[in-house]
């Protein structure tokens, strides 16, 4: 047999074998413990998604899921870490979505692009916006702390310069007309802290983590950022019915994998993440708190990655928002 030939042969051989191997590794999958990521502070939205689900994902897969939070950057450093990951399903990422799509508008030197590092798997949950005030500011509704804000100072804390809860915010002042200055911090545990204490007078953050402050007492709410009124705070009017028509935001808490992610790999931890977060107990416990149980195919997800991240660059272009 002619050199070049049985070279082809051998390769070809060779390549069969290591598809064979790649499939019938996907199709023991999980071998080990599976780690998920959340690239924020304790706490927030993300992290009692995280939590919640972790029990219940590490008994349908038999093998341990661990938490790991990995904050900084607005939740860049660790959607870093995972998008140069080994892309065996062993390393997730669960993070705000839309918050993520913002990232590339935002920052001139991303180490990563999501679009081509990252895969979708499946998202969970949803949680609206919360517009909320600290007690002592003098207001009732949108309409009263637009016409406040115009005539006296007031800072509004964002989770980060850039973020999602950030770019509602600027978008909702564009759209009212209303005045105030932006106070970004580390996280959205610390954003509330702060509001709380009085620090800062406004927040817009995820009901998932605000709500439990407002129902103490601690946070005044004005409106909800979702196109129908929440049931959990039936009395609570959105913000379109104040006076700014089509206006919605929040957080969508998704689950992500680097990109060359074995496709029966993806399927089995979207099948297995689903399950968990429909959970009666899980779900119940969560809409007892404000959130949405949300699920979608890996390419329903990507879908609404690409929508969400045309969506923000307008706005940020707007507003001419850039970060290093």
């Amino acid at each position: 047999m002619p050199l070049i030939r049985r070279t082809a042969l051998l390769a070809g051989i060779a390549a069969l074998a290591a598809t064979s191997a790649f499939a019938q590794n996907a199709a023991e999958w999980p071998t080990k413990t599976l780690r998920i990521v959340v690239p924020y502070p304790p706490g927030g939205s993300s992290d009692i998604i995280a939590r919640s689900i972790s029990q219940s994902l590490s008994e349908a897969l038999k093998q341990t899921v661990i938490v790991e939070n990995k904050a900084g950057a607005n939740g860049n450093l660790g959607a870093d870490f995972v998008a140069k990951a080994e892309p065996d399903g062993y390393t997730m990422l669960l993070c705000d979505v839309g918050a993520l799509a913002i990232s590339p508008s935002v920052y001139t030197k991303l180490s990563f692009d999501p679009s081509k590092d990252l895969r979708g798997v499946t998202m969970l949950a949803y949680s609206p916006h919360l517009l909320v005030v600290h007690p002592s500011v003098p207001v009732s509704n949108l309409k009263e702390l637009v016409a406040y804000s115009k005539k006296n100072d007031l800072n509004f804390a964002v989770t980060a310069t850039g973020s999602a809860p950030h770019l509602a915010g600027v978008a909702l002042e564009r759209a009212s007309g209303a005045r105030w200055q932006y106070i970004p911090y580390k996280g959205g545990v610390t954003a509330i802290q702060d509001t709380v204490a009085g620090q800062t007078q406004i927040l817009m953050n995820g009901m998932l983590a605000t709500l439990p402050q407002v129902q103490n007492g601690k946070l005044k709410v004005l409106g909800v950022s979702k196109s129908t009124r929440m049931p959990l705070i039936g009395d609570v009017p959105t913000i379109a019915e104040q006076g700014v028509p089509g206006y919605e935001s929040g957080t969508w808490q998704g689950v992500l994998l680097p990109r060359g992610t074995p496709d029966a790999v993806i399927q089995k931890l979207n099948k297995a993440l689903i399950a968990a977060i429909r959970a009666p107990e899980i779900r119940s416990r969560l809409a007892g708190q404000g959130a949405e149980v949300v699920t979608m195919t890996p390419a329903e997800q990507d879908q609404f990655f690409a929508k969400e991240r045309a969506r923000w660059a307008t706005v940020v272009s707007a507003a001419k928002i850039k970060l290093d």
